[in-house]
């Protein structure tokens, strides 16, 4: 099993268990250093696994409350750890060497929370959930005082904030007798904004600290600092810390004071956020798949303690890759207690000399599983670390890949197996509700499948007398499956794991070939031609489609009763058309530009390139319009934009 399958693996466990479940296994600073660690791995390989967390926002909202569209997307935020690191982000804001003003705020360390007002009322709170879609915790945030039930502003309005729980309220709780104590404040207000009892939350006396407008209608913004006097105006609680500079210096020593101070704070922070203040040029910054271009996260120093190493497992991913964890002696890091950590590869274990029974540096570092990051003792009673010699879960043989161990039984092993299943069936691939990884496990167990077609084969009669498995779960369980055949070519081609593409890539090999047999058929010429595939994704999915496996897995599929929806195309004005927007429109917001563009056929770009055919600039359109002239693309103003509308 490679390297990032366990990273990613790893994480994903955590995120489930820390956003659906409610139950952490690891700190906040040990999540982040081994996102990190895949994000670094992800650059060195030139490759991101399908599941990869480093494509999502955030975690998948929990069945026990209701799912909320957002009317904004929430974005995560990029982060770095030095100040090099910030100081080259910063570099690549300005033009002629000028800083734009930026503004430095707290990182709060809590949950996010967005906040829907219509007619001047609180009608929702949500959590970020995926970044799209989020959990109703209405009635929780309502017994939250710092927030407003109404405010003066009528129009619709998303506001955004994050809810924590003051290291004060946090030990008066602890100090009840007839509680249970909580571990420390932000999982204490992560829990009581997703406990299902409003009284639990009360009983917390959580805050909301808010910090940016996600969504308004009928009023537009010139620069973040605006919005923060609007939600002042509007009587919610923001930050008592803001600062607003185009000094880079400045900047760096705001970091530094606010490090110093992080002790004697009654909240938690993990860092501070650096955004460009003005939004014209936030527009033009735009956006990555998962980041906004104009913010940082600079997330403070890692945390470093001692403990000894006892053991270490091999665990198996979804490629067969073997990974190497260490169990430890528990030791305390920041308030929470670790016990295992990451040993990345057996390559890197030797490199560090890395032995049964060494005294290691642990660090946790951004809230992730923790690293060994070095050996401080090596007693005469310490044991080499070797490699199995067989997979840990099938028994199968293993063979030595460069630096990694995999099982050379991946196609037969249950747990690689598994996690193809999980992926296959997730929400945003062929959507079956009702198969957990438990129940995967179980019926891969009892020969019910050995492949994604053998799911669409399953009847009543195969899940009878299964354990755990009654009338109305199998009843479920055929409808979800039933319901999954008719589906979109995106969520397929998705589903079915194809080496390094993604939501977003699966959706443009749809777009731009429209059936499974073009796809299939597409040559790496072809595929480079689409916008952000490089030769490595172009190789890696013309290979899977030379896979004799994989050509029948997907024939099988199709012979099961999957059928694809016809992609609805609008017509009108921009029928045809690539659609660039820049600069601020006096009319529109950027959002509602981009709806109405794509309502009359047209596809928005996030950037200027040889495929785009039609530049909207506004107001202080800088380096896009700039590019666009210079390759000969149309041009239009905001007038003339009015115009295509009305046609």
């Amino acid at each position: 099993m490679d390297e990032m399958r366990k990273l990613v693996d790893r994480l994903n466990e955590y995120a489930y268990r820390y956003y659906v479940l409610d139950d952490p296994a690891v700190s906040d600073a040990e999540y982040d250093a081994l996102y990190d660690e895949l994000l670094a791995l992800e650059k060195s390989e030139g490759r991101v696994l399908d599941d990869s967390p480093t494509r999502r926002v955030g975690g998948r909202p929990l069945s026990g409350f209701s799912q909320v569209r957002h009317l904004g997307r929430l974005y995560s935020l990029d982060k770095c750890k030095s100040t090099e690191e910030l100081k080259a982000w910063l570099a690549k804001l300005g033009s002629d060497g000028r800083l734009p003003r930026c503004s430095v705020e707290y990182k709060f360390d809590g949950l996010t929370i967005n906040l829907t007002y219509r007619g001047g009322k609180l009608v929702r709170a949500a959590t970020r959930g995926d970044g799209v879609i989020g959990e109703d915790v209405t009635e929780q945030v309502r017994t939250i005082n710092s927030v407003p039930l109404s405010i003066p502003y009528t129009g619709t309005v998303e506001v955004q904030g994050e809810g924590i729980m003051r290291l004060s309220a946090l030990a008066k709780y602890n100090s009840d007798p007839d509680v249970v104590p909580l571990k420390n404040a932000r999982n204490a207000a992560a829990g009581a904004i997703r406990n299902l009892d409003p009284g639990e939350t009360a009983k917390r006396r959580l805050e909301v600290v808010c910090y940016n407008v996600n969504y308004i209608e009928g009023k537009t913004f010139a620069r973040g600092s605006e919005m923060i006097a609007f939600l002042k105006e509007q009587k919610f609680k923001v930050s008592d810390y803001y600062l607003l500079t185009d000094s880079a210096d400045r900047i760096t020593e705001a970091l530094s004071d606010i490090e110093k101070r992080r002790p004697d704070l009654d909240f938690l922070i993990d860092g501070a956020v650096v955004k460009v203040d003005d939004l014209a040029i936030r527009d033009e910054l735009g956006y990555t798949e998962k980041f906004p271009r104009w913010a940082m996260a600079y997330k403070f120093a890692a945390e470093e303690m001692t403990t000894v190493v006892r053991d270490v497992v091999w665990q198996v991913s979804r490629t067969g890759k073997l990974n190497p964890l260490a169990v430890l002696d528990p030791v305390d890091i920041g308030g929470v207690t670790v016990s295992r950590a990451t040993l990345n590869n057996y390559s890197e274990i030797a490199r560090k000399g890395i032995m049964i029974g060494s005294r290691v540096f642990v660090r946790r570092s951004n809230d992730v599983i923790p690293e060994i990051t070095g050996v401080a003792e090596n007693g005469p009673d310490c044991r080499e670390i070797t490699p199995p010699d067989v997979c840990p879960a099938c028994g199968a043989p293993v063979e030595r890949q460069g630096v990694f161990v995999f099982c050379t039984n991946k196609d037969k092993c249950e747990p690689a197996l598994v996690s193809r299943f999980s992926h296959f069936v997730s929400r945003d691939a062929m959507d079956i509700e009702g198969l957990s990884d438990k129940t995967l496990e179980l019926l891969y167990s009892e020969g019910k499948i050995e492949n994604f077609a053998d799911l669409y084969s399953l009847t009543a009669d195969d899940l009878v007398g299964m354990e755990g498995f009654k009338d109305k779960k199998i009843s479920n369980i055929l409808a979800a499956i039933e319901k999954s055949k008719h589906t979109e070519l995106k969520r397929f081609l998705f589903a079915l794991g194809i080496p390094n593409i993604g939501k977003k890539a699966a959706q443009q090999l749809a777009d731009a070939f429209g059936s499974l047999e073009a796809v299939m058929a597409a040559d790496e010429q072809a595929l480079e031609a689409l916008d952000d595939f490089g030769s490595v994704m172009a190789a890696g999915t013309v290979a899977f489609w030379r896979d004799e496996k994989n050509v029948k897995e997907v024939k099988d599929l199709i012979a099961g009763g999957i059928t694809f929806e016809k992609a609805k195309k609008s017509e009108g004005a921009f029928s045809g058309r690539k659609v660039v927007l820049t600069g601020s429109l006096s009319g529109y917001t950027r959002g509602e530009a981009k709806k109405l563009i794509e309502e009359r056929g047209g596809e928005v770009a996030d950037g200027v390139s040889k495929s785009v055919n039609l530049v909207v600039a506004g107001e202080a359109a800088g380096s896009k319009l700039d590019k666009a002239r210079k390759l000969g693309i149309e041009v239009i103003d905001e007038s003339e934009f009015e115009k295509m509308l009305a046609l």
